[in-house]
């Protein structure tokens, strides 16, 4: 339970990733689709390769593996195919945040036992879920919309991630309880 704690970085770091891809997906919604395929491919990478990382702490190592070598897959798909389609690039960003979201809700079934407080990994998680549907239900928005959708996905996901990273980060101190450690 305290090795999750050591590592409360990590979510930390993929929030702040997230709310950054976020930010640019809404600030510039008129940037090109290549640059588009670029921020998503290496945030998909950095999540993948910080989920790896992770994985084994505190939940299903199998589970954290395969979605961190998905994103990581997914994410250089995206850069070594730059002349990608925004159809098939949504369809590739829908596809990533349902299985993300899936496992995100799976592990934090299993994470249950060591953290109070996973329902924030399972909000994240089925947002993520929530938001890959709404993609493969209307591919044929506009791409500012579809920039703005991202850029909204992303922030709230990356925002979920960073209160999941403060409050794993406290179960080295306090325990799952909420308590201090008897010294």
């Amino acid at each position: 339970m305290e090795e999750l704690a050591h590592t409360w970085w990590v979510y930390l770091i993929r929030g702040v990733c997230a709310i950054l891809f976020g930010l640019v997906a809404i600030v510039w919604p008129g940037i090109t689709l290549f640059v588009l395929v670029a921020v998503f491919g290496a945030y998909a990478i950095v999540n993948g390769i910080f989920e790896l990382f992770s994985s084994g702490r505190g939940g299903s190592r199998g589970w954290t593996i395969f979605s961190g070598v998905g994103s990581i897959l997914i994410g250089l798909l995206v850069l070594f195919w730059p002349g990608i389609t925004a159809l098939i690039l949504l369809l590739l960003i829908a596809t990533w945040a349902v299985v993300v979201g899936i496992l995100e809700v799976v592990a934090a079934i299993m994470l249950r036992r060591a953290v109070e407080g996973e329902w924030m990994f399972i909000i994240s998680g089925v947002l993520a879920v929530l938001f890959g549907i709404l993609l493969f239900l209307w591919p044929a928005t506009g791409a500012l919309a579809i920039a703005w959708l991202i850029g909204a996905m992303a922030l709230v996901y990356g925002i979920s991630l960073l209160a999941l990273a403060f409050r794993v980060r406290g179960i080295g101190s306090y325990g799952p309880s909420g308590r201090p450690h008897p010294a």
